[in-house]
């Protein structure tokens, strides 16, 4: 699919990595919890420990695309379409939402940065940059009790998630994965 054909585009959050180029799908409804909206245009922008991982014009893009009716604003779990759903989970940030998604494998869980790295779940091993550190702990288990497996967990930052699952065809290892195949045992 075109990128211009997408209907539906899920930020869940709003730092610099996680937003950019929503600007390449100009169709697209941009899903983000109302609570993130208010964290990064909020006082808590006058911190540079929570201003650094915003982009300005970035948020600024976003604040636009509202004026333009392009945001979706959510207040906790929401559905996108059947077989998407949007949770809040907070913690890394005030408004950050984790995506379910259904595939043959059943729930699977895109994690973002509820988890950035499979080490911050199975040790409860907060990942440094957080706004409220009891909020991401418990997040953990909420990501894991959404899935059907703690297995179909995906982290949004760790590399092991290129080994743990297998490339969609030969030449895209390394680049892409089937989220939707069981992860290797080994990874």
């Amino acid at each position: 699919m075109d990128a211009a054909g997408v209907e539906d585009l899920v930020l869940t959050h709003l730092h610099y990595d996680h937003v950019g180029n929503f600007a390449g799908f100009p169709r697209a409804r941009l899903h983000l919890q109302e609570a993130e909206m208010a964290f990064a245009t909020g006082r808590h922008m006058a911190h540079a420990c929570f201003a650094h991982s915003y982009e300005l014009e970035e948020v600024l893009a976003v604040v636009r695309q509202v004026y333009g009716g392009r945001v979706c604003f959510h207040d906790g779990d929401a559905q996108v379409v059947p077989g998407i759903t949007l949770h809040h989970i907070g913690g890394h940030t005030a408004g950050l939402q984790c995506v379910r998604v259904w595939t043959r494998l059943g729930w699977i869980v895109l994690a973002s940065d509820a988890a950035h790295y499979y080490a911050n779940m199975d040790g409860a091993r907060p990942f440094p940059i957080v706004l409220d550190v009891g909020r991401m702990v418990d997040g953990y288990r909420r990501i894991r009790e959404l899935a059907d497996s703690p297995r179909y967990v995906i982290p949004g930052h760790d590399p092991l998630v290129m080994r743990r699952y297998r490339a969609p065809r030969p030449g895209l290892e390394g680049i892409a994965v089937r989220l939707d195949d069981e992860p290797l045992e080994a990874g």
